[in-house]
């Protein structure tokens, strides 16, 4: 069965430290993705996702111009981040780990995020609806996400530590019945 993302009920945020200080937080506007599940055996669904890399928004317009740029994800020459699973590990009936390719400005890394799934809705207008969050924390050098500033007091201006959450809410894909050819 097919989940699609409902983006106006899911979000994907990120943060980290600034003058190893304070949290900055920030989000992707647009992103899209599908989830290929198995109700029965959620061990053998298939998640993914293509993330706009022009989209992130920090709440500071400089500061994103900047996250946009060669400096950071190179938004111009690499688009999208996307994220493949490659695996689910079943902790309970609702929680898991996912495992999977993160790819970020063309370097591809495995990463692993913990879910909680939330359950399933029918909606007023009939659709079915599942719940989830995720997190996992990357180290940003990992994608050759390296600038930085060295502080005069020590320590760097941007955290090198990502924390990534994401909150979805999937909408079940209504099957299609097969039409049968016409015979001539």
């Amino acid at each position: 069965m097919t989940w699609q993302i409902d983006l106006s009920h899911s979000e994907i945020t990120f943060s980290a430290r600034h003058m190893m200080l304070s949290k900055v937080r920030g989000r992707f506007e647009r992103f899209e993705g599908t989830i290929d599940g198995n109700e029965a055996h959620p061990e053998f669904s298939a998640v993914s996702v293509k993330i706009e890399a022009a989209s992130i928004n920090t709440r500071d317009a400089s500061r994103d111009t900047h996250l946009r740029s060669p400096d950071f994800l190179n938004a111009d020459q690499y688009p999208y981040l996307t994220f493949t699973s490659r695996r689910i590990d079943m902790i309970s009936s609702d929680r898991a780990r996912l495992t999977g390719d993160l790819t970020i400005r063309d370097v591809t890394r495995e990463v692993v995020l913990d879910v909680e799934y939330h359950g399933q809705a029918k909606s007023p207008w009939g659709t079915i609806s599942a719940g989830f969050s995720a997190t996992t924390t990357i180290n940003r050098k990992d994608w050759g996400l390296t600038w930085n500033v060295a502080l005069e007091t020590g320590g760097v201006l941007v955290g090198e530590e990502i924390t990534i959450n994401i909150e979805l809410e999937l909408v079940k894909q209504v099957e299609q019945p097969a039409t049968a050819e016409a015979v001539a």
